[in-house]
């Protein structure tokens, strides 16, 4: 059965490269409208998919669909809808000394399959984006999801069932393990796919996968309190990385702090109380926030510590003597998705900047802009921490590739 679905895929993504940029957009902008129409039916679907997962666990924020988040995912529909094609965009052109002209164009890679979990807003930010860059899609979402994914993807093929766009371009495979495994194998039928989700399915998608994989890997991230830190930012930026969302890729794992500044710790970390955020300190931090944090919230860190995505209230506390140490830590324990340095030095920042390898390094800014919507891309895909091919946030640009066209007067080859 999965098979035959990804034939029909196949087929149908070899009719949407026909398709003009402005029903490409209309589709795009129906959709998001019926979206927020049939949000009573995505809501109650969600609510089943809620029934089952103990508000308690992590992934239960990135479960749960609301009024508002529909909203923003509507909104973030129309804002690709408004970008400009990346399909057919002349990267190069030379004129050979015979006169045989070859142009490199942006064109679709054909089929790509994500793989997600409990994540129901990927659902419409892949549609979005593969079929606004000319791919069909095949949805690979988790158990815990299921009934939202099937209530989103309704819309989808509902709306292109009406304009007479065939279903198939997006496809929802079963949530059960068969599926993946099939997924993971289509060599010939799926060009691309990207897994979105823990470390364990990044790792499952990147071991066992025969089809091209670009890895969105798990978001180990870091900020660092330079000895020349402003601690009125660093408090705002250390509080709104942790806990605006502690359940996506780019919270805030792990605080690392100069010895200098150690006694600005409890300031800097007063506002992670109001959220229960338990704190795994190092010796010198532990003595530092002791007395000053909620007992019940600080331990002692352990080797477990760090080098840890906490998706959680969670968060661990390095004491480092210099800039060089601080950049030690970070190269040993870092998923090379995103790392902060709150300093006020230009010279400390120019080298945070220059040594740390991640896919997006900030200075004096919160990591929780890794985000494609923040970027202006309209949406994301994911967070790409590999280096070959996208890094960063993953957008229309990051869903293409080239071929060349050449173009001559009867040119043979003599030699």
């Amino acid at each position: 059965m999965i098979n035959e679905l990804l034939q029909q895929t196949l087929a149908a993504s070899r009719r949407l490269v026909m398709l003009d940029d402005a029903t490409i957009n209309r589709v795009l902008l129906d959709t998001a409208d019926v979206l927020m129409s049939r949000q009573a039916e995505v809501l109650a679907a969600n609510a089943e998919d809620l029934r089952r997962m103990d508000p308690a666990n992590p992934k239960y924020d990135r479960l749960k669909l609301t009024e508002k988040r529909l909203a923003g995912i509507a909104g973030d529909m129309k804002n690709v809808a408004s970008l400009p094609s990346p399909l057919g965009r002349l990267l190069s052109e030379t004129v050979r000394p015979n006169g045989m002209v070859i142009r490199k164009v942006t064109v679709p890679f054909g089929v790509i399959g994500v793989i997600y979990e409990a994540r129901p807003n990927v659902t419409f930010d892949v549609f979005s984006l593969c079929f606004k860059s000319g791919n069909a899609c095949v949805l690979k979402g988790g158990s815990d999801a299921d009934c939202s994914n099937r209530a989103l993807v309704a819309i989808i093929h509902d709306l292109l069932a009406s304009l007479g766009i065939h279903p198939a371009i997006c496809t929802l495979l079963p949530p059960d393990r068969e599926a993946t495994t099939e997924l993971l194998n289509a060599v010939g039928l799926v060009d691309l796919i990207i897994p979105r989700g823990s470390s364990s399915l990044i790792n499952f998608v990147r071991d066992h996968a025969r089809v091209p994989v670009i890895e969105t890997g798990a978001g180990i991230c870091h900020t660092y309190f330079d000895k020349e830190g402003d601690k009125e930012k660093g408090r705002e930026i250390v509080n709104n990385a942790k806990t605006r969302r502690v359940s996506v890729c780019n919270a805030l794992d792990c605080l690392i702090i100069h010895a200098d500044r150690l006694a600005d710790l409890p300031y800097i970390c007063g506002k992670l109380a109001d959220s229960d955020v338990t704190i795994y300190a190092d010796e010198p931090a532990f003595a530092a926030l002791a007395g000053h944090y909620p007992a019940a919230l600080l331990q002692p860190a352990t080797a477990e510590s760090f080098g840890t995505e906490f998706l959680d209230y969670k968060m661990s506390v390095r004491t480092v003597a210099s800039l060089d140490e601080a950049l030690a830590h970070i190269a040993r324990y870092s998923s090379k998705h995103s790392e902060s340095i709150v300093s006020e030095s230009a010279d400390a920042v120019r080298r945070f900047q220059q040594m740390v390898d991640a896919a997006c390094v900030y200075a004096n800014v919160s990591t929780a802009f890794t985000d494609g919507a923040q970027f202006g891309f309209g949406a994301e895909i994911g967070i790409s921490t590999q280096k070959l091919h996208a890094r960063g946030p993953m957008a229309l640009p990051e869903l293409t590739t080239y071929k060349y066209i050449i173009e001559g007067e009867g040119q043979t080859r003599k030699d």
